[in-house]
């Protein structure tokens, strides 16, 4: 994945979060950064449209899932 070199500035705690939380994960700050701004990104919707046709087959797969389940459990009284 291609880089962009930025300058940002952090409040001492967030700066000291992200040093930690990138040690434990054994990476450095700015890639641990880059992916926690990544997946903020993601998590609040922002990002690339869904494939309407995954989303789709993921809903029938959770409703077959669903059913089997409600079957299984009449089953059993």
């Amino acid at each position: 994945m291609a880089t962009r070199k930025v300058t940002l500035s952090l409040d001492e705690a967030a700066w000291s979060y992200a040093e930690q939380a990138a040690a434990r994960a054994g990476m450095s700050p700015s890639a641990w950064i880059s992916r926690a701004a990544r997946r903020e990104a993601v998590r609040i919707g922002v990002g690339p449209a869904p494939d309407l046709a995954m989303v789709m087959a993921e809903a029938a797969a959770d409703d077959a899932e669903m059913a089997a389940a409600e079957k299984a459990m009449r089953a059993q009284g």
